[in-house]
């Protein structure tokens, strides 16, 4: 007979065998918040830092630092692993006004979670919203010195995407008409509405402990708040090329899933072109825009050899 208990060992008692199991990783964090010109910014931590080096995870929309928690349970065992909550989500600062959501305030979230955890550099692992951020801080002659290598999940590099959206077929332009009605006022509340639903259907095989931690998380979220991640950044129309980015020196590891029907892989061609460092692409037949979860595995074995190699 088994017997699972919230410990870390293994017993066997007069023929009883009792298995542990390890604590929840929502129960394992050590959870952070740093003030960055007036608004917080909450992070967690995980782990020791074995190799001398930290991942900084950075979550799209609508998600939150969760997220990565197949990423965060795989890689504390040899790195201090962090993720962060962006403006406007769970237990970070949620400042009015769209011009509280421009592009340099992000930046400097992020910096400002770099500077809180007391190294030099880290390792910038991004998806969505977050990927957006990232590609931008590593282009930024004020933040690039921070990051020593960037690794890139479903979002393309702010010239294929703007070069996508510029050339976009019919089918293209409607696969991006969410964003346009993203940055319509109001529109965030029935999202709001909907976070229950999101959180059972994407954590119910974790148990009813996860899923109203994650429920709980939407529900301190504020949907309407961040939308303005769209209305403050997102290209305007007429949409044009942008192609005045510098050059990315650093070693960058990007994952795209091809069913994504967000972001679409024409935005990928060329990518090469404009990074100096050594530039790594894998894309996933079949698997859709939160890679990190639908092919977690694959994912994780890719980035542990990656990480190793470079």
């Amino acid at each position: 007979m088994r017997v699972a208990l919230p410990v870390a060992l293994l017993l066997t008692f007069g023929g009883f065998e009792v298995v542990a199991q390890e604590p929840l990783l929502i129960d394992r964090v050590e959870h952070h918040d740093v003030d960055n010109d007036g608004v917080n910014v909450h992070y967690v931590t995980l782990g020791e830092v074995v190799s001398g080096e930290t991942l900084l995870f950075v979550h799209g929309f609508p998600n939150f630092w969760y997220v990565w928690h197949n990423q965060m349970e795989a890689f504390a065992d040899e790195y201090r692993v962090v993720a962060m909550d962006t403006r406007a989500t769970n237990r970070s600062g949620k400042p009015e006004g769209v011009e509280s959501y421009d592009m340099p305030l992000l930046l400097a979230d992020i910096n400002a979670v770099i500077d809180d955890l007391g190294v030099d550099q880290v390792t910038l692992v991004a998806h969505d919203w977050g990927a957006i951020i990232s590609w931008q801080f590593v282009m930024d002659e004020t933040h690039s010195s921070r990051v020593e290598r960037l690794i890139i999940m479903n979002l393309t590099h702010p010239r294929g995407f703007s070069r996508t959206l510029a050339n976009a077929t019919p089918e293209q332009r409607r696969a991006t008409e969410y964003a346009r009605t993203f940055q319509q006022p109001g529109v965030g509340a029935g999202m709001q509405r909907g976070a229950a639903g999101r959180a059972q259907r994407l954590y119910a095989d974790q148990g009813e402990r996860v899923v109203q931690f994650v429920q709980e998380a939407y529900e301190r979220s504020d949907m309407e708040l961040m939308l303005n991640f769209y209305r403050a950044n997102y290209p305007k129309e007429p949409y044009v090329e942008l192609t005045d980015w510098p050059q990315i020196d650093m070693p960058v590891l990007q994952f795209h899933g091809l069913q994504d029907s967000a972001v679409d892989e024409d935005g990928l061609s060329n990518t090469w072109d404009w990074i100096d460092g050594d530039y790594t692409l894998v894309t996933y037949p079949g698997i859709g825009h939160t890679v990190q979860i639908a092919a977690a595995d694959r994912v994780i074995e890719t980035m542990r050899w990656w990480l190793t190699t470079h």
